[in-house]
């Protein structure tokens, strides 16, 4: 499947040449990925989701252990209903980029708050998924994943009795220990750090990139708004990753040719 074209292909983004350069030279890259990126793509952020049958539901009831302990079934169709609308949103330009730039670089490691699994999708292999995936189901007592189960029960149980649910972080629950130590090492240790798509106001993801900024990484944003990164940032470029990411690693080619 294609990614999508980004309908502003032919607006230039000013890129500086100092950045291309230090880009051209770096082997250890780590990129933050937020909600921005999927919005590209026609995936709505969590509240914009809160629409249709869903507009009067309170977040806390649909994405908390307490809610799902309350009303498995309703947060069970809440995200069969999203899982069933990202299936059919495709990659966009950004993805694709971003998959690209991976096998330019010695290290590179994809960090993403998004739970879709567009980067994989878009043939990116070295993702960190801080928020956990969508598409993966797991016990809600033993939290194992678990592939196959029945899928005309609202919601299903684990062969052990309980509860299936998505495999995503709830509201209230700790980040995977194992992905949160590889999205910190790699901001640790690498050269450049891009943040992409993300607000910088959820935390521990907002810290990746000043994280980076303190082991003397050079950092790059990229937002289409200004955020609390952006006075911190070696470079901020402003427009949607979609656009900028192409645009990059085209600049990218062309000094390496």
């Amino acid at each position: 499947m294609s990614p999508l074209r980004h309908p502003k292909t032919d607006m230039a983004i000013d890129i500086p040449q100092e950045l291309i350069d230090k880009l051209a030279q770096a082997r250890r890259v780590a990129v933050l990925t937020g909600a921005g990126i999927s919005a590209e793509s026609g995936i709505p952020t969590f509240r914009d989701a809160l629409t249709g049958l869903w507009a009067n539901y309170d977040p806390q009831t649909l994405a908390t252990p307490e809610g799902f302990a309350r009303d498995p079934r309703l947060v069970w169709e809440w995200y069969a209903a999203r899982r069933a609308r990202i299936a059919d949103v495709r990659p966009n330009p950004g993805h694709a980029a971003l998959a690209a730039l991976e096998r330019r670089f010695e290290q590179f490691t994809l960090v993403t708050q998004n739970i879709d699994s567009l980067h994989q999708r878009a043939g990116s292999h070295e993702v960190v998924e801080l928020h956990g995936n969508i598409t993966r189901v797991k016990c809600s007592r033993e939290e194992i994943l678990v592939s196959q189960f029945a899928q005309d029960e609202s919601p299903p149980r684990c062969p052990c009795g309980a509860y299936l649910r998505p495999d995503v972080v709830w509201f209230g629950e700790m980040l995977p220990a194992d992905a949160l130590a590889r999205a910190e090492e790699a901001a640790e240790h690498c050269e450049i750090f891009l943040s992409i798509g993300t607000s910088a106001q959820v935390y521990p993801a907002a810290e990746l990139p000043l994280r980076a900024l303190s082991a003397g990484a050079t950092v790059i944003e990229i937002n289409p708004e200004r955020t609390s990164l952006t006075r911190h940032a070696h470079f901020s470029l402003r427009g949607a990753s979609g656009l900028v990411l192409p645009q990059l690693l085209d600049h990218l080619n062309a000094a390496s040719a």
